[in-house]
C-alpha cells in the first residue's frame, strides 16, 4: 500500500510540473503577462496603420526585432503604435518606419530602415519618419475610376 502511494504522488508531481511547464511556455511564446517583455519601446505615428495589431512584428533587413505593443488612434486623425525593440538593437535617430506587407497577401509588418546618423533613440522617444501602409484597393479604384472624365 505505500509504495502504491509513492508511485500516485510521483505520477501527480510529475504531472503538475508537466502543466505548469507547458503554461509558462504558453506565456512566454504569447508574451503574455509580462513574460518575455525585455528590450526598449520607441513610439511612431502613422496616417494608416494598415491593419496593424498589437504582436505584429518589427522587421529590420529581413531579421525580427521587436514587437508591436499597441496601436491607438490619436486624435482622430493617425495611428500612434508603440514598438518594443530587442536589446541590443539600436535605432539611429534619423530612421525610417514604414508599413509593409510580407508577400502579396501576407501578414503586415513594421519595416525599419538605418540612418546614417551616428546618434541612437533611447526608451520612450519617436520615429519621426514614418510610411503608411500602401492600400491596393485605394490603388485600384483611383486606376479604375481615373480614365472616366
Amino acid at each position: 500500500m505505500k509504495a502504491y502511494r509513492r508511485i500516485e504522488m510521483s505520477v501527480g508531481v510529475f504531472v503538475l510540473l508537466g502543466i505548469m511547464a507547458i503554461g509558462w511556455l504558453a506565456l512566454k511564446v504569447g508574451q503574455v503577462g509580462g513574460l518575455g517583455e525585455s528590450g526598449y519601446t520607441l513610439v511612431a505615428s502613422f496616417n494608416d496603420a494598415g491593419g496593424m495589431r498589437s504582436g505584429g512584428d518589427i522587421m529590420m533587413a529581413g531579421v525580427t526585432i521587436g514587437r508591436i505593443d499597441s496601436v491607438t488612434l490619436t486624435n482622430n486623425e493617425q495611428a500612434t503604435m508603440v514598438l518594443r525593440i530587442n536589446e541590443g538593437v539600436k535605432i539611429t535617430e534619423d530612421s525610417f518606419a514604414s508599413v509593409r506587407t510580407k508577400g502579396i497577401i501576407g501578414d503586415r509588418y513594421v519595416r525599419i530602415t538605418q540612418g546614417s546618423e551616428d546618434t541612437f533613440l533611447t526608451s520612450g522617444q519617436e520615429i519621426e519618419e514614418t510610411e503608411s501602409a500602401i492600400n491596393i484597393e485605394d490603388l485600384i479604384s483611383k486606376y479604375i475610376f481615373s480614365g472616366k472624365d
